[in-house]
């Protein structure tokens, strides 16, 4: 009997559909999309790795992006952050399976499917987090591996207990863009400014809140697989949101007004808050519909808010090379 004529096990939760036919004997679907290797390459979530793009916040900030001794610690920085970001999704689908296998998305994933054993997930994330570490130590400045290590560590309290913290899971997930952020400026040597880590810090907040959000709106009763979501009321959200969107939109204005006392000529920072603004609020159109479970999708699919963060970049990178 061919693996296209192997029966299709029944479904083992309600409402899952029916796993492919897999290779006889091993439970997993045939080909390379069964295989271990490739079921890590999916449980490592490259997709996500747009998120680590923060780095690049703070010396595009400090216009010193183009700098050779600036840029390659930075990229460098984007790298070791996919190694430990990879390393925290692999230990989180561990320790999440039984939950994961209640969703009606994540229960496809490679570890909570049975494709990639826990065993494997384990060691490879110590690999991975561990050469991340060591590398940030020998090859940039120690400050980075501090930066990274702490974001395993937070990341990893979420993964065991503080993600069934109401508010305290908001702040965690929420810093892990803020430490993104952070890793940049501390890998090139750059001093972070106070309107810097506010924008960022509840720039953060705005996205997470609106996430868990779009979550509660769409998810329904399948919010059981994630326990906050359950304390959470849709106005309390809101709240979070509009209340970060404000902070964040006010900390950069001051930012662009301050920028643009120090150089004269055409006021394109504080032309920048124009577009800036406008994009918060066009994303939270999108938060408000529920849409904004996976905030590094939705530029690429509202092309208002991409005309608008286009617009921002052009005005912002005026004002910060242009003078």
């Amino acid at each position: 009997m061919t693996d296209a004529a192997a029966p299709v096990p029944p479904a083992r939760y309600a409402g899952e559909v029916p796993a492919p036919a897999g290779e006889p004997g091993t439970g997993r679907p045939a080909g390379l999309h069964g295989s271990v290797a490739w079921g890590l390459v999916r449980a490592v979530r490259p997709r996500q790795w747009v998120k680590n793009a923060l780095v690049l916040a703070a010396p595009l900030a400090a216009g010193r992006i183009a700098d050779l001794d600036v840029l390659g610690p930075t990229l460098l920085a984007f790298v070791l952050f996919c190694l430990v970001s990879g390393a925290v999704y692999l230990v989180n689908d561990v320790i999440d399976v039984e939950e994961d296998r209640r969703h009606p998305r994540k229960r496809l994933r490679p570890i909570v499917s049975g494709l990639v054993p826990r065993p494997v997930a384990v060691v490879t994330a110590v690999v991975l987090a561990g050469a991340a570490l060591i590398g940030a130590f020998l090859l940039t400045r120690p400050a980075l591996a501090w930066v990274l290590a702490t974001y395993v560590v937070v990341q990893v309290a979420y993964c065991l207990g503080l993600k069934n913290q109401a508010v305290l899971d908001l702040a965690v997930v929420a810093s892990g863009f803020l430490l993104r952020a952070v890793a940049g400026g501390v890998a090139a040597g750059l001093p972070l400014s106070q309107w810097f880590l506010l924008v960022a810090s509840f720039g953060s907040l705005f996205i997470v809140a609106g996430k868990r959000y779009s979550e509660l709106v769409l998810v329904g009763d399948a919010a059981q697989t994630r326990r906050t979501l359950q304390e959470y009321s849709a106005s309390y959200l809101r709240f979070v949101w509009g209340l970060s969107a404000g902070v964040a939109c006010t900390a950069y204005s001051l930012w662009a007004f301050e920028m643009g006392e120090t150089r004269p000529g055409i006021p394109w920072a504080a032309l920048s808050i124009a577009p800036f603004v406008l994009g918060v609020l066009r994303y939270a159109v999108d938060v408000d519909k529920g849409t904004a479970g996976a905030p590094e999708e939705i530029v690429f699919r509202d092309r208002t808010l991409l005309l608008l963060g286009l617009a921002w970049a052009a005005t912002v990178g005026a004002g910060v090379f242009g003078g």
